[in-house]
């Protein structure tokens, strides 16, 4: 006993056991790696800015920028240090409503990716875990909606809906939760025959308490990435519904709404088209970088 307790350490009998352990380093957090990662991914990290920016202009521009409703300008001037990205056809500051149109879109993203997020969630789970007739039930409903285009049954949703950012909000959400409700019905399936669902069952945890407390957070990494990529996704389709007229009304200035009012001024006014064209391209990209980046950063198999 004694000669146990007088033993030498790891560094005293064995230097190259030492050795190994000091390349290892000190333990991380698996958010701490993941950020690890992820900053090593240069487009991760231009996407990141480009959304911090992105919402930097939409906190900051509203007090810095004139009314986008305000018609005392020319219409269709060209750029001017008046009017740094022009006037359109009413005489409204086009760099005001650009800044109030990605303010609005990046609210209609968030808000979008949360409810459809929470309904995917919600669904994969108790699909997962159920299974049987339920999953089968929530599975066909899933199928049937994803075998319609996704343009169709927005539009089929914003006929019965209508119009306005309330009715979009609600068009986008309950269109966009399949995948996600698909990617966390298959975590669910694969984690419920792990051997620590198991145990937990054994000791008499409740259902509820192992799907989201234990299950939930094992599956989460392809619904943060979904979340990510959804937001640009849905921002895109916000302009695609307003474009068509069949989104934001007159005169919100959504970024969409001001490519379908000014598409027959190209010629004459063609900063009409672009430069709600460009904000609308680097919102999306820079959520899809971050949701790429993300899923990288995420994945284990790749360190």
């Amino acid at each position: 006993m004694s000669d146990l307790l007088a033993a030498p350490g790891p560094s005293a009998s064995n230097p190259d056991v030492n050795a190994s352990l000091s390349e290892v380093g000190p333990s991380r957090s698996l958010a701490s790696d993941a950020w690890r990662r992820f900053r090593r991914n240069k487009l991760a990290m231009f996407g990141l800015v480009l959304v911090i920016v992105l919402a930097l202009v939409s906190l900051i521009g509203p007090f810095v920028v004139q009314d986008p409703l305000n018609t005392s300008g020319i219409a269709k001037e060209a750029p001017t240090n008046q009017h740094l990205f022009g006037t359109d056809q009413l005489g409204r500051d086009v760099l005001a409503r650009v800044v109030y149109g990605i303010r609005l879109s990046l609210f209609i993203g968030i808000v979008v990716t949360l409810i459809e997020t929470f309904i995917g969630i919600l669904v994969g789970a108790v699909a997962g875990w159920r299974r049987g007739w339920v999953d089968s039930v929530l599975m066909r409903i899933v199928d049937i909606l994803l075998g319609i285009p996704y343009l169709v049954l927005a539009l089929a949703m914003v006929t019965i809906i209508g119009k306005g950012v309330t009715a979009v909000i609600l068009t986008l959400a309950l269109t966009a939760w399949l995948q996600t409700a698909r990617n966390v019905r298959a975590g669910f399936l694969q984690a419920r025959e792990t051997e620590y669902v198991e145990a937990a069952k054994a000791v008499g945890v409740s259902s509820k308490r192992i799907m989201f407390r234990h299950i939930l957070p094992n599956v989460f990494q392809p619904v943060v990435v979904l979340a990510a990529v959804g937001v640009g996704s849905a921002i895109l389709a916000e302009a695609a519904l307003s474009f068509l007229g069949v989104g934001v009304k007159k005169p919100a200035p959504s970024l969409g709404l001001m490519i379908s009012e000014s598409q027959s001024s190209f010629n004459s006014a063609p900063h009409l088209l672009i430069f709600p064209g460009v904000a609308i391209a680097l919102t999306v990209l820079g959520f899809l970088l971050v949701g790429d980046g993300l899923r990288d950063a995420l994945d284990v198999k790749d360190t």
